[in-house]
């Protein structure tokens, strides 16, 4: 059988423009491009601007997932400042990241991967008497009888394939994706609780956060987090397993790369701060079958096949931005990251691999366990593409338990921020775990001002392009060996890549090209 060509551009259901390129033989994608469709520029942004100005710019990386930015920009402020956050601080600091998670996770699952596999017509066989559902049931039937396939959005149109066939799986499924939108706002409600707002919120400083701490506000994080704790116990890791039982396949696609990096997240002492040392999620690589200390200065980023002509295999610390939009032989607008030269996968699949291995949180071990048997699979079935679905529900799970651990440490009575004094030359690094994987701020400072400032986010990590020595990046060996059932409905391409919830937004920023030059345009997510 000839080779076809297969481009799905843009992917959507996803956070920003990416383009997703395969080549199809005998029904098996054989090779396969990713392909980030906007410029990066933040970097630019950000020079020459007081260093205490980052952490707020940074934010507008993305509207989606803002704190995990802010978190690293005051990290890498605290490394360079020569501070640390008082307790209070790095417990207000970690309650928010979480709160972020909480937000991302059910976002991805429900309304931007569940739509994969749940079949929405189901829903006019609904007898129910919700009005919600009923509603929905209205649009879906509009859609059919009409024919424009857009009365129905967010759910249709969409690629024809193998969706669940169980009527009342897909209800209860399309009855959750309704009360995951009430989850969501849950979430941002914490996060305005310790934040002042969302997104982007104005309290994060170098040297700890400036809220406000209040016995108030304590207990109203904890009874919003009350709610979200049953519905990831109840609703969200059921409704997660359930899928997955019913797309056993899946557990053998989308395998990818097999390397796995995670920075550690979540300090859980003052003295951890930005160290990776005791975290709630640890920190460590796993390389070609062994797990190894992480290392940041083995980090490097490439650019041959980016649309940049900086400089490449440099530490980010190092790093440079200058684009070129007409590179030859360029196809993304994403670098390749790469840890000591090896591809690695970041993400929710990442941190279960290096803690699973690693053996520093027990609890989380032994639920990965405990679901493995339930589910009849090995550990080497969690490396694919139900793999991510899983890892990101059960480490969720874990998370909004730990999150009223810290609640309980909160003591109005202290202090929330220790001062600090701007270096008039210092550099600085703050890694942390997004949502979506491990993401690194470096910051350089000279004469007071920021000379330098880098950002590595997961999407970089996962959807960067070939590195110089033409390695697919972790989107693009993760689509090599999937089968595509029809060419005509990709469906395949879709569920491997939103397995890893790809953020553009994060990767990508500033968007415009004329025929001559490059006009720079700023995108505020």
């Amino acid at each position: 059988m000839s080779k076809q060509t297969i481009t799905v551009d843009p992917l959507t259901r996803i956070e920003g423009h990416l383009k997703i390129k395969v080549e199809v033989e005998n029904g098996v994608v054989v090779n396969a491009f990713s392909s980030g469709e906007m410029f990066r520029g933040w970097e630019i942004i950000l020079q020459d601007r007081s260093p205490i100005d980052a952490p707020p710019i940074v934010q507008r990386i993305c509207g989606v997932c803002p704190m995990p930015h802010g978190i690293a920009s005051v990290l890498a402020l605290d490394d360079a400042f020569d501070v640390n956050p008082p307790e209070n601080g790095l417990l207000i600091r970690n309650l928010l990241l979480a709160a972020e998670f909480v937000h991302s996770h059910i976002l991805h699952f429900y309304h931007l991967a569940a739509l994969d596999y749940v079949d929405i017509t189901a829903i006019l066989n609904y007898k129910g008497v919700d009005p919600k559902l009923n509603k929905i049931k209205d649009w879906v039937k509009a859609d059919i009888d009409s024919g424009t396939k857009s009365a129905g959005a967010p759910f249709l149109p969409r690629y024809e394939g193998d969706y669940i066939t169980n009527v009342d799986v897909n209800v209860q499924a399309i009855a959750s994706y309704i009360k995951a939108l009430e989850i969501r706002r849950k979430a941002h409600e914490m996060l305005a609780i310790f934040g002042g707002k969302v997104p982007h919120c104005q309290t994060l400083f170098a040297g700890g956060v400036s809220t406000n701490l209040t016995l108030d506000r304590i207990i109203a994080f904890q009874s919003r987090l009350a709610e979200i704790r049953n519905f990831v116990n109840n609703v969200y890791v059921p409704d997660v397993l359930a899928i997955a039982s019913l797309f056993p396949n899946y557990f053998k696609i989308g395998k990818g790369v097999g390397n796995f990096l995670s920075y550690g997240g979540f300090p859980d002492s003052v003295e951890s701060n930005n160290t990776g040392g005791n975290t709630f999620f640890s920190n460590g690589v796993y390389i070609a079958g062994n797990l190894q200390e992480f290392n940041p200065k083995l980090i490097s980023e490439y650019v041959k096949f980016s649309k940049f002509s900086s400089g490449s295999n440099l530490y980010p610390q190092n790093g440079q931005t200058v684009p070129d939009a007409k590179k030859q032989g360029a196809y993304s607008w994403l670098k390749a990251p790469r840890y000591d030269n090896n591809v690695v996968e970041v993400g929710p699949l990442a941190r279960a691999v290096v803690c699973y291995l690693k053996g520093q949180n027990l609890e989380f071990k032994n639920l990965i366990d405990s679901v493995l048997t339930k589910l009849n699979i090995d550990f080497s079935d969690l490396i694919s593409t139900m793999g991510r679905h899983a890892a990101r529900a059960l480490e969720l799970k874990l998370l909004v338990d730990k999150m009223d651990e810290w609640l309980d440490r909160l003591n109005p009575s202290k202090p929330v921020h220790n001062k600090f004094k701007i270096p008039k030359t210092s550099d600085g690094m703050g890694l942390t775990e997004a949502a979506r994987g491990s993401l690194g701020h470096w910051i350089s400072i000279d004469n007071w001002r920021i000379k330098n400032y880098q950002a590595v986010v997961p999407t970089t990590w996962n959807g960067g392009p070939r590195d110089d020595s033409g390695n697919l990046g972790p989107f693009e060996q993760a689509l090599i060996g999937t089968p595509i059932a029809d060419p005509k409905n990709p469906i395949e391409v879709g569920r491997v890549i939103r397995s890893f919830d790809p953020c553009l937004a994060c990767a990508v920023h500033i968007l415009g090209a004329k025929e001559e030059n490059i006009e720079l345009k700023v995108c505020l997510c």
